[in-house]
């Protein structure tokens, strides 16, 4: 009986010394998809120095079918209270981070401090596309930080929508769609690598433009139920703690408020990623960020341009007239010579012209 007593011990211990728990030297490996639940649709695995992947699925940042944009855990759905005009196309956004790290707060106007490894997620795509009144996913586009700097890393969606594949190499692809009952089309632009840079970047660095403060200060309907964003954000442990009197931009198409501050908003949020220190265009006397454009200099009203364009175009914003201003006139335009923005968009983002004429024949200012 002692000696399968003996026996008994000996096969326990060498279990124990065998398990690779925390205190035994050996490393634990995650289950497919890198995280603790054993199932690679809820969970995100991410070898940074192998990265970028050659498909967006290899990443498992959405679960299920791909085209679904479901996301896996710790992906954190998001929206801005002003969005981009990219040719009338619609956005998801996602936010991921690896366990243990956040974001911290600069101020409201500056993008969050995100920590190594950090991954901005932004996904384009139309709805009504023809034939057929489909959903079409054109690009996604990664903005991840590595040592301390921002990559980018796109990926073109294929025809079936079963995957999208890695294209820093800049396109062009057909889309036409029907929206309030009116058909659209436009030769839809998938930027380049330096076409991003060219957007994103402040002193000649990459950055991301839309998470900031005053941006992602609003409430937002998860699957868990509708709360803040930031707050979210805190819970999730993405971010740090924050100010509670935060300056909030608004819904540029919110009617119910004033022209001003709608202005100023879709200005920022179109414009300010260019026209503003140490951007791509800030050799312009234009300053369109919103905590910028309580100056009506910076706004460019009464501003002499510093380019001829058209006759008659006598200051960037004549108050009082639309017709006579340069800002108008490249909203106005999809002449890649004289448009604005520059990048980004193929029409003209009617509601927002429609917005800025407003807001000009309403400037109690006369130039003259």
């Amino acid at each position: 009986m002692l000696k399968n007593l003996l026996l008994i011990l000996s096969v326990a211990l060498l279990i124990s010394a065998c398990s690779p728990d925390d205190s035994s030297g050996y490393e634990k490996i995650d289950p497919p998809g890198g995280g603790s639940s054993g199932n690679p649709e809820d969970s995100v695995a991410i070898d940074f120095d192998k990265i970028p992947y050659e498909t967006l699925s290899s990443y498992g940042f959405f679960k299920g079918d791909l085209a679904e944009l479901e996301p896996a855990e710790r992906v954190l759905p998001y929206d801005l209270i002003s969005t981009l005009f990219t040719d009338y196309s619609e956005k998801k956004r996602f936010v991921w981070m690896p366990e243990g790290v956040s974001a911290t707060y600069n101020t409201d106007h500056k993008v969050l401090n995100f920590p190594d490894k950090t991954v901005l997620i932004k996904n384009f795509y139309y709805t009504n596309v023809q034939p057929g009144n489909s959903k079409r996913i054109i690009e996604t586009r990664l903005i991840y930080k590595i040592e301390g700097s921002y990559r980018f890393a796109n990926y073109v969606w294929n025809d079936d929508q079963s995957e999208a594949y890695f294209d820093l190499d800049g396109s062009t692809t057909q889309v036409e769609w029907v929206q309030n009952g009116e058909t659209k089309s436009t030769d839809y632009r998938i930027p380049s690598g330096q076409e991003c840079v060219t957007c994103h970047k402040s002193n000649e660095v990459p950055i991301p433009i839309g998470p900031k403060p005053q941006n992602l200060n609003k409430t937002y309907p998860y699957s868990t139920g509708t709360g803040n964003q930031l707050e979210k954000w805190v819970q999730n442990g993405y971010l740090q703690n924050y100010p509670s009197d935060i300056e909030t931009v608004v819904d540029w198409k919110d009617a119910s408020e004033s022209l001003n501050k709608r202005t100023r908003s879709y200005l920022d949020i179109n414009c300010a990623h260019c026209h503003t220190q140490n951007a791509h265009c800030d050799y312009r006397p234009l300053r369109l960020a919103y905590y910028e454009t309580t100056n009506p200099d910076n706004l460019g009203i009464c501003v002499e341009p510093d380019q001829f364009i058209q006759s008659g175009l006598n200051y960037i914003v004549s108050a009082g007239s639309y017709q006579r201003s340069m800002m108008y006139y490249r909203l106005n335009s999809t002449d890649e010579s004289v448009r604005m923005p520059l990048m980004g968009r193929t029409l003209v983002h009617e509601e927002g012209v429609g917005l800025i004429e407003e807001w000009i024949d309403n400037l109690p200012q006369n130039c003259e």
